[in-house]
């Protein structure tokens, strides 16, 4: 087993950690760039333990992840491509993976490891696609794409919270990044204190919007962070805050004698979003933030939007003392070197990345890959899924951005001059690589259902995130009647009788609707209800039979306004 060899070849073992599987932490934060901490050079933000994690980390520094949530985190539970996976958007029901992905989490769990999470998920609110359906013993997370979003526990601002805890809901005191890493080190405890290999995915919420952090975090750069109307002091007050967490955990490992068998990896999900301001060409403004000298920042095909952070320290594999890896990497390789390094079994062939291992041993052998990503329906939404919009084919020389505009990263790491024309060659054959992943990739671009009926989850709530739209994001101000109307995608599991609960709000806001007209759609069935002035939801009782079905759930206001109810619950009654 390669962890024993390891352990039985690395000098700077001790006897603690001998014969063991090793632990894996994993911490990923959300919209922090590459620019986004003082190892790398920003001028303004300071961030001790992540540098200190930096000196003492192997280094990769051409990591590409894709330029936003849900992506990202779909090709690192996978080892594939997020396009491939159907988690190719954060929303419009394209934020679930199809139910055959094997997972991280059930990677582990198969391989007798204590499985995690503590955090975002992103990837699904209901069955089969919450953490907990999808391979995690512990889950504990908040809905949706961010604290305070649509799907989200009503009255949720990242103080004193409630989440979910293994489908079960769970008031907390405390700022949200502070309970992740609290809630993740009494796992580890735990777990450690039965000797059992535990791995942990410790994804915070933060830095993403909104900015909201302890005064003591954001104060200190509230006069150099200025930019995006100050709003960026909070932002760096975030990632300050989780620095300091991340020293906290490093100290109790070490406090509980698990620290060198713990593979410890930090990275981010995609390029900055409050670090920078930038100009119309992409470049950072004046005074108005630090990128490393990228263009782009989250929702870009530049690598300003994609490059970002990756540690990996692990001292019982002699990984520690601070050594950077330049090869061209991605997310999709993380899970084929974990499965590699910690010996996980289960089924490989399947995976689009390749395992680090050999970067990571310092091997020379490592041919040049051309990697392709995309960023699907680009920023708002504004289009379907089409050939070439914001892709991007790289290799470790260059960047092929929409199959025209080539860039020479070495010479030109701010992407800023076009050779296309001097490298028609070059061109030619990037283009062919992103012919051949569209073909691969874009068949599974059909729809991931939630299903209905099924006793894991007695009831189910459908949100705007999970309106099929064909394009634009959802609408966020729930207080305000919906403009938009579009189907759910279901899929009935038993036949029976059903509840259908139609709200503006939340059940649990207990808030009154508007007068107006509910409607249920499903196919060329139609069925209405009056909705009463004061009421806060409408009711409809619906025998299903099993199967796929697209459910469209509207209000048509006495005011005029029209669109899909914001929120939608499904329970089985008799069947």
């Amino acid at each position: 087993m390669r962890w024993a060899q390891i352990l039985l070849a690395g000098s700077l073992l001790t006897s603690g950690v001998s014969g063991r599987q090793p632990n894996v932490v994993f911490i990923l934060t959300d919209d922090q760039g590459y620019g986004d901490m003082s190892c790398h050079g920003n001028p303004i933000l300071r961030t001790p333990e992540l540098d200190r994690l930096h000196a003492e980390s192997i280094r990769f520094t051409d990591m590409h992840v894709n330029p936003f949530c849900t992506p990202t985190r779909a090709a690192l539970m996978t080892g594939r491509y997020a396009t491939r996976t159907g988690a190719y958007r954060t929303s419009a029901g394209r934020d679930r993976m199809h139910p055959d992905e094997k997972t991280m989490a059930k990677f582990f769990g198969d391989s007798g490891y204590a499985t995690g999470i503590f955090g975002k998920w992103h990837l699904g609110d209901n069955y089969p696609h919450r953490p907990q359906d999808r391979g995690f013993q512990e889950a504990l997370w908040h809905r949706c794409g961010g604290i305070g979003q649509s799907g989200d526990h009503w009255g949720n601002d990242y103080f004193d919270d409630t989440y979910e805890r293994n489908g079960r809901l769970e008031k907390f005191e405390g700022y949200c990044t502070d309970i992740w890493f609290r809630e993740a080190l009494d796992f580890m405890r735990a777990r450690a204190s039965e000797k059992k290999p535990f791995f942990v995915y410790l994804a915070t919420n933060a830095p993403h919007s909104p900015f909201r952090v302890p005064a003591s975090y954001e104060d200190p750069y509230r006069k150099s962070a200025v930019w995006r109307k100050g709003k960026s002091a909070g932002f760096y007050g975030m990632i300050a805050n989780i620095d300091e967490n991340i020293g906290k955990l490093r100290r109790k490992l070490e406090e509980w004698g698990v620290s060198d068998d713990t593979i410890l990896i930090f990275m981010t999900d995609n390029g900055t979003s409050g670090g920078v301001e930038m100009e119309t060409d992409g470049l950072v403004a004046e005074g108005k933030g630090f990128n490393a000298g990228m263009r782009g920042r989250k929702a870009s095909v530049y690598d300003g939007g994609h490059r970002v952070p990756f540690f990996v320290y692990w001292p019982a594999g002699g990984w520690r003392g601070g050594r950077d890896v330049d090869t061209l990497v991605a997310a999709y390789d993380v899970l084929p070197t974990l499965v590699e390094l910690c010996e996980l079994g289960g089924p490989t062939s399947g995976f689009d990345g390749r395992s680090l291992v050999p970067l990571l041993e310092a091997k020379s052998d490592w041919p040049d890959r051309e990697l392709v990503l995309q960023y699907q329906g680009g920023n708002g939404f504004t289009y379907l899924p089409e050939k070439w919009t914001d892709s991007v084919v790289m290799t470790q020389r260059w960047r092929l951005l929409e199959g025209r505009r080539l860039f020479d990263i070495r010479k030109d790491p701010s992407q800023s001059h076009d050779v296309a024309a001097q490298h028609p060659g070059t061109v030619r054959q990037l283009r062919g690589r992103y012919e051949e992943w569209w073909r691969e990739v874009s068949p599974r671009m059909r729809p991931v259902r939630t299903h209905v009926g099924h006793p894991d989850q007695a009831r189910v709530v459908f949100t705007p995130q999970d309106w099929y739209t064909s394009v634009g994001n959802p609408q966020t101000k729930i207080r305000e009647p919906a403009t938009i109307s579009a189907p759910l995608m279901v899929q009935v599991d038993r036949a029976g009788l059903y509840r259908v609960t139609l709200s503006q709000y939340p059940l649990e806001a207990r808030r009154a609707m508007a007068p107006g007209k509910a409607e249920i759609k499903i196919g060329e069935r139609l069925e209405q209800k009056r909705i009463e002035k004061g009421g806060s939801g409408t009711s409809f009782e619906l025998h299903l039979m099993p199967g796929e079905i697209e459910l469209e759930a509207l209000f048509k206001m006495d005011s005029g306004e029209e669109g899909s109810a914001y929120y939608v619950y499904m329970e089985l009654l008799e069947g």
